[in-house]
């Protein structure tokens, strides 16, 4: 039986996410890399699995196409997790990891996108003070949000494995401040003893940092 294909940038928060489910599900992913600052996910054959030309996206043995990071973490605990631990049946702590998958992609990957696309793909040299307000306001609902050892409860479920993967990329750009975020700082520090956690999410995101640290100075040079 082959494996999963998997269509991501090792920058990509959404893209770490659907690895982090993978390792704790114990799944064997086929990597196909896509360089998104040189247009891969624009290329026909791309577009065509995907028209709208997002990562990360799975193509399973059975030829199953799936697009959206929340939407594949989902299909993949449901079709292969071995139990129910991390999207429990439960309809009530369902909704709340729903509720936290959305809070990613609404809140926290968007607001990291927003502040990010202009410099990485569109050479601005600008970091307007709003936008990274916005970072830090994402920080304190989070922060207010942890009333347990983890997003939804006191086991990890697919809200910690979604929203880590965004908050991880903040952290590596901003970092964030324990005496002020206690219980978000808490909760990283508990993802972070996964054994798969720094090859599989905090090399990508230092990645993430890396590159835009060069592209900013780059567009701050040009400026000039």
């Amino acid at each position: 039986m082959g494996k999963i294909q998997l269509y991501t940038a090792k920058l990509s928060p959404p893209g770490r996410s659907v690895e982090l489910t993978a390792k704790a599900l114990g799944l064997e992913l086929e990597l196909h890399p896509i360089n998104l600052i040189a247009g891969d996910h624009l290329k026909p054959e791309f577009v065509k699995m995907n028209p709208q030309h997002t990562i990360p996206l799975i193509v399973d043995t059975d030829g199953t196409v799936i697009y959206d990071s929340h939407a594949i973490i989902i299909y993949l605990v449901t079709k292969y997790g071995k139990d129910d631990s991390l999207y429990p049946q439960d309809v009530a702590t369902r909704a709340k990891i729903n509720a936290a998958l959305h809070f990613d992609s609404g809140v926290l990957f968007a607001r990291l996108r927003f502040y990010l696309e202009p410099i990485l793909y569109y050479g601005s040299p600008d970091t307007p003070q709003d936008k990274i307000d916005y970072l830090y306001k994402a920080y304190q609902l989070l922060n207010d949000t942890l009333v347990d050892e983890y997003i939804v409860g006191n086991g990890m479920t697919l809200a910690d494995l979604s929203c880590i993967a965004s908050i991880a990329s903040y952290h590596a750009i901003f970092p964030i401040d324990a005496a002020k975020y206690p219980k978000l700082a808490a909760w990283v520090q508990r993802l972070e003893k996964l054994p798969y956690y720094k090859g599989t999410n905090q090399e990508g995101a230092e990645e993430l940092a890396a590159i835009y640290r060069e592209r900013l100075a780059q567009n701050q040079a040009g400026k000039n």
